[in-house]
């Protein structure tokens, strides 16, 4: 097409003029705004442009369509490389759209976001994020083919399609690429293909100064297919060859048991006159001599600014009506599909519509009363035993803590190769028992591709200490509200002897500062049981399921009020004999055991004592005014709060005249009943506690 530009067969000059008006709008959005990352969305125009016109099997007018591709933009500062094709495409973008980049109130911030602009499937941006969670959409592809269509030969099912990524050298540097990208090697995950743009620049420049390893050596290492598409062609000469990057994308749709890593060699912000190969074109504006060098050098008026031929945006509009032919072929197969397999298509029909399966509510077991109890870990594998059979959508397993985090199903096969079944854990392509490995940062960002891919609700689990681990997943899984579950056991000073170095201490509070995330710590069997039906009824946004290690009393709930309450994140537990509270309890968790003892303490002194239980401030949170104030009177000034990690959260709900029973200090190594006495949970401190609160309050 011309000398330092060749096109994939069938393209013609208006594809390679739309390639160009890619990276003027480019150009053009960062000058307006005056900010933003141009160099790499100029210089991977033709990969972008490749994909969304040529490669990706998607339809501008339907972006839930089923059987579409996904398409993760990791290099997320990089979100005009995804915004401009969205224009192209007809997504749902304009030509205004791209002119008011980065601005209050747009449709193009920043980085993309998925709740914010049709057709992003991710919100990404933290480096490493995209890349990740994309090995879950893999993941999430294959569990579902296997539940909707697990006979079919490769290549056949309505419910085969890639997952594509664009990563970027700082992608490959974070570290929770790798823990993802070594998992999706074991897995054999043929259905996920990354373009690395290798152009060896970051913030601080030429990536040699900390980045030297042989990234494609390391994914080889990984079992990856790897190949080498090298526009540089060794540093000789800068061609765009993009026929050869075609053929490399096909022949990795071609390798069903590896997942395929393209090394794309590229200038940054080439063909910018100057600057192409820049650090400064990675991060900044080009000012107004680079906009007018790299329109010169691609043929554009530099006189105009978003320049947007008719002819150009007809032929790339024309995605929709390709798009429709290929839609057209597909529904042939999944219409066939649906008439023989009528019991599947009414199963694909409720994930679709993310409905609850019949016999959701009776499938949580009820525990009868007990002093000695059971962990709330063990409660939790309880329901999870009882809801496999009735939820085949839910799946999940641990960071190499399964027996601990009481996450696996019992008698339910792995997520694996089959030829990778080991003694303890068999499995097959389409299991349900996930092995995360020791992993819990990619654990996270996979989880939340799972989960964004549609069908299916996944959860996690680890200590809760190691939920710091993964907390750069799970802050991007609340901005998304994406609802995966977290099961973080060993819940505090309760774990024992393994000592401070893994009992979460500061941990309730941080991640209660998380917007959108909500923790949940039962007190008991019961409500473990019951915040399982919640978090699954509610199916909105990230939860974390704080779950002890050691054996907490199951409350007798014909003295108590029903653990169903838990859905209302706090409730009264047992109210005061007279009704009129004098001074209120709060606890979670484990520590509920010592406000109850100290309720009935402080009640056979005379002291009209009420105890509540609230195992979600977030939940809590979302009541309405009037039911809040029935549990927490604003006219009760006396009230004690019971947790064992730092008070932190708990002083609004205290006020002037409360007291905390807390953990304001690590811990120790020392059996759970020893840690509990020593730092001072125990009835007899909430009831000096309640009774220094009521003295302040003058009750």
């Amino acid at each position: 097409m011309t000398e330092n530009f060749t096109a994939p067969e069938g393209w013609t000059e208006l594809d390679k003029r739309a390639v160009d008006t890619v990276r003027v709008l480019a150009a053009d959005a960062v000058e307006k705004v005056g900010n933003g990352h141009p160099g790499t969305a100029v210089s991977l125009a033709p990969a972008a442009y490749l994909l969304y016109q040529d490669v990706m099997r998607h339809d501008p007018t339907d972006h839930a369509w089923l059987g579409r591709d996904r398409f993760v933009l990791s290099a997320g500062h990089s979100s005009l490389t995804q915004y401009i094709q969205l224009f192209l495409g007809g997504f749902g973008l304009e030509k205004k759209d791209i002119e008011e980049l980065r601005t209050w109130g747009s449709k193009t911030p920043g980085h993309p976001e998925n709740f914010h602009t049709e057709g992003v499937e991710i919100t990404t941006g933290p480096l490493g994020q995209g890349i990740s969670s994309a090995v879950g959409m893999a993941m999430a592809q294959r569990r579902e083919r296997g539940l909707l269509d697990p006979e079919a030969a490769p290549g056949t099912s309505p419910f085969d399609h890639f997952t594509y990524v664009i990563a970027s050298d700082g992608d490959l540097q974070e570290g929770v690429s790798s823990e993802a990208s070594s998992l999706a090697g074991t897995q054999q995950l043929g259905n996920l293909i990354v373009l690395w743009d290798d152009n060896e620049i970051s913030i601080e420049g030429d990536t040699s100064i900390a980045f030297t390893e042989d990234t494609a050596a390391r994914y080889e290492a990984y079992g990856w297919d790897v190949r080498t598409v090298d526009w540089t062609h060794g540093g000789t000469a800068y061609r765009e060859d993009v026929a050869a990057l075609k053929d490399a994308i096909l022949e990795g749709q071609k390798v069903t048991d590896k997942p395929t890593f393209i090394r794309l060699r590229t200038v940054i912000g080439w063909p910018i006159p100057e600057l192409a190969g820049s650090h400064s074109v990675h991060g900044a504006k080009l000012g107004a001599e680079g906009v007018k060098g790299l329109k010169e050098a691609v043929g554009f008026d530099p006189e105009q600014t978003f320049q947007v031929d008719e002819d150009v945006l007809a032929h790339t509009r024309g995605l929709a009506e390709r798009a429709a032919a290929k839609k057209a072929e597909w529904d042939k197969g999944y219409q066939a599909w649906r008439s023989a397999n009528a019991e599947k298509a009414a199963l694909l029909d409720r994930l679709v519509a993310r409905e609850l399966p019949g016999g959701f509510a009776d499938a949580f077991p009820t525990f009868e009363a007990d002093e000695k109890g059971v962990a709330t870990r063990a409660a939790s594998g309880k329901v999870l035993g009882e809801l496999a059979a009735v939820m085949p959508e839910l799946w999940g397993g641990s960071a190499d803590l399964a027996g601990s985090n009481n996450t696996t199903m019992k008698g339910e096969p792995s997520f694996l190769p089959a030829e990778l079944s080991s003694s303890e854990f068999a499995g097959d392509q389409y299991g349900r028992t996930l092995h995360f490995g020791i992993r819990e940062h990619g654990m996270g960002a996979i989880l939340s591709g799972i989960s964004l891919h549609g069908l299916t609700r996944p959860y996690g689990g680890t200590f809760f200490q190691f939920a710091d681990y993964m907390r750069g997943s799970v802050r991007l899984a609340s901005l998304m509200k994406t609802p995966v579950t977290y099961v973080w056991t060993h819940d505090s000073i309760g774990l024992g002897e393994d000592g401070p170095t893994h009992q979460p201490v500061e941990h309730f509070a941080a991640y209660r500062a998380i917007p959108n995330l909500s923790i949940v710590r039962p007190a008991d069997a019961n409500e473990t049981a019951q915040a399982w039906k919640v978090l699954l009824e509610r199916d909105n946004g990230p939860v974390g399921l704080l779950l002890s290690r050691q054996a907490l009393p199951t409350f007798d709930r014909s003295e108590y009020a029903g653990a169903e309450n838990v859905a209302r994140g706090g409730y009264v537990m047992k109210d005061a004999s007279t009704g009129e509270p004098k001074v209120i309890l709060i606890a979670t968790g484990s520590e509920v055991q010592y406000a109850a003892e100290a309720q009935k303490r402080l009640e056979a002194e005379g002291t009209p004592t009420r105890l509540v239980s609230m195992p979600s401030v977030e939940w809590f949170d979302e009541q309405d005014d009037e039911y809040k104030e029935s549990v927490l009177p604003s006219s009760v000034t006396a009230r004690v709060t019971v947790e064992a990690g730092i008070a932190m959260p708990w002083y609004r709900f205290l006020g002037a005249h409360g007291r905390a029973v807390s953990l304001e200090h690590y811990g120790a190594s020392a059996d759970a009943k020893t840690l509990f006495r020593e730092y001072g949970f125990t009835p007899e401190a909430v009831v000096e506690a309640a009774q220094d609160s009521l003295a302040a309050a003058g009750a």
